[in-house]
Formats: C-alpha cells, sequence, structure tokens
C-alpha cells in the first residue's frame, strides 16, 4: 500500500475538503495518507512518500497563502528529491484564462527543480463547471495510485 502526503493550499475549504476525501477513502484500502494543511519542508525530509499537491489557485494564477511559505522555501532551498513520485490536482477557474490552475503549475515547476518524478497527469478541476471537486478527484487519484 502507498504512503502519501497530501500538500493542501486552500483559501475557501475546497481543496483542503478534497484532500480530506481521499484520505477518508483510500485509508480504509490500507493507504497511509498524510493531509498537510500548512506544509513545511521538513514534511517531505526524512521520508520518501508519494507527494500530492492539492491547491485551488488565488488571484492571477498564485498559490494559497497556507502553501506558499513551503513553495518559496522548496524553491530557496531545493531539497533534491530525485524519482519521488508527485501528482497535482489543482482546483481554478477558468474565466481567468491564461491564469487559470496556475498554481498547479508552480508547485510542478518547483518540484521537478528538486528531480521528484512527475507521475500521471495534472486533474485541473474548473469551479465554472464541478461543485463538488472531491467528486472529481477521488477516480483520478485512483489511477494515480496504480502508476505510482
Amino acid at each position: 500500500m502507498a504512503q502519501i502526503r497530501i500538500l493542501v493550499g486552500s483559501v475557501y475549504g475546497g481543496a483542503l475538503l478534497t484532500a480530506r476525501e481521499i484520505k477518508k477513502s483510500l485509508e480504509p484500502e490500507g493507504h497511509q495518507v498524510t493531509v498537510l494543511e500548512n506544509p513545511e519542508l521538513e514534511d517531505i525530509t526524512g521520508n520518501e512518500d508519494a507527494l500530492l499537491v492539492c491547491t485551488s489557485t488565488t488571484g492571477q494564477g498564485e498559490l494559497p497563502a497556507n502553501l506558499l511559505p513551503f513553495y518559496l522555501a522548496l524553491r530557496e532551498q531545493l531539497p533534491q528529491q530525485p524519482g519521488r513520485p508527485f501528482g497535482v490536482i489543482v482546483l481554478g477557474d477558468s474565466s481567468y484564462g491564461d491564469t487559470f490552475c496556475g498554481a498547479g503549475d508552480l508547485m510542478e515547476e518547483a518540484l521537478y527543480e528538486t528531480a521528484a518524478r512527475k507521475v500521471g497527469e495534472t486533474l485541473r478541476i474548473d469551479a465554472l463547471e464541478t461543485l463538488e471537486p472531491e467528486i472529481e478527484a477521488l477516480p483520478w487519484v485512483r489511477a494515480w495510485l496504480e502508476q505510482v
């Protein structure tokens, strides 16, 4: 079974609710899931758990305030994570055009710089089309786990 650390970036709670639903769905199957609401760099060093970014996008494609310190530390310190699997679930609003789901792109780029290995395609959930992002996220995360 997989060990997963979910790095959450949430403003209004949608990404956090999604992460909690993923945890609730996977743990009865034997997976160990840690939801990190205010992740710190130390949360990913010293272990080899798969990383799952679950974040909303704010402003013009920016990270939520609770994920920003982690992102900045990651970019500044670049703790190498060679081959560590990661995936990205990002919530956004397609009416923002080019910055739609930009927070996911920022996290993906930062993790690539640590030599982490992206697994699967990014799941982009559009608030204009989906009111319950966890409904889209659960089947995606199961398919993602098969590739980890």
